[in-house]
């Protein structure tokens, strides 16, 4: 087994009802459905502390490409294979790449409020609320560039129709889940949906998986970035 615990590298479990849990490093007590084998709980501050890095990394970033832009934030220390980060990591990616492509928003502005939008949603959302926080988090981003409110029109209909767009892609694959290739699947929807709605192009490059032999719940050949090592 690669890892999966933070604390043990044990294997999770996913409870059917909430439990009281304490977190392991911060100590505060919160209901959850998940802990590993070993009754270790993480909660999702913990699990992201370090994510605030990538405000800087995106302010700094040039490139028009949300994937080169999040295989980015995926190789910082604050990221792991599975995680509720991947909740903000995908809207900050398409926020900056937008951004790069001509789009116009205030970038700093933009990426405070993906940080707070998408610390919202929880780790294991996508098998417990039935709406993946990456594809999620492409609907936060068209809401962010679009200045959507519940009371605005085309805004309103335009980041639902992208976050269904993701979640139609994410459940097509069908799981277990995996943050890499649900991250990968919201981004490239968005790509084409910016291009089609909001006329800003962003780079759309091929995709291969660098992350398959560390995910226990890799899918293989099933996903479609996954590429086994005699095709490389």
């Amino acid at each position: 087994m690669k890892e999966e615990c933070l604390i043990c590298k044990a294997p999770l479990e996913y409870l059917e009802t909430d439990e009281l849990m304490e977190c392991a490093i911060c100590h505060k007590k919160e209901n959850s459905k998940t802990r590993c084998v070993k009754g270790h709980y993480v909660c999702n501050d913990c699990h992201t502390r370090g994510m605030d890095t990538i405000v800087g990394l995106c302010l700094a970033e040039t490139s028009k490409n949300p994937i080169e832009i999040i295989q980015k934030m995926m190789q910082l220390p604050f990221c792991h294979m599975h995680g509720p980060e991947h909740h903000v990591m995908v809207g900050a990616a398409l926020l900056t790449a937008y951004k790069n492509a001509g789009g116009e928003i205030d970038l700093p502005a933009a990426l405070t409020e993906m940080m707070n939008r998408g610390k919202s949603v929880p780790g294991g959302a996508c098998g417990f609320w039935g709406a993946c926080g990456a594809g999620i988090s492409s609907g936060m981003y068209v809401s962010i560039i679009s200045k959507s409110t519940p009371l605005a029109n085309e805004p309103f209909a335009l980041s639902h129709q992208m976050t269904a767009k993701s979640l139609g892609e994410i459940g097509n694959i069908g799981g277990p889940r995996c943050c890499k290739r649900d991250s990968y699947l919201s981004i490239l929807s968005a790509i084409d949906f910016t291009k089609e709605k909001f006329g800003v192009e962003m780079e759309k490059p091929d995709i291969v998986c660098d992350y398959s032999s560390k995910n226990n719940q890799c899918i293989g050949k099933r996903c479609p970035f996954f590429k086994s090592p005699l095709e490389l």
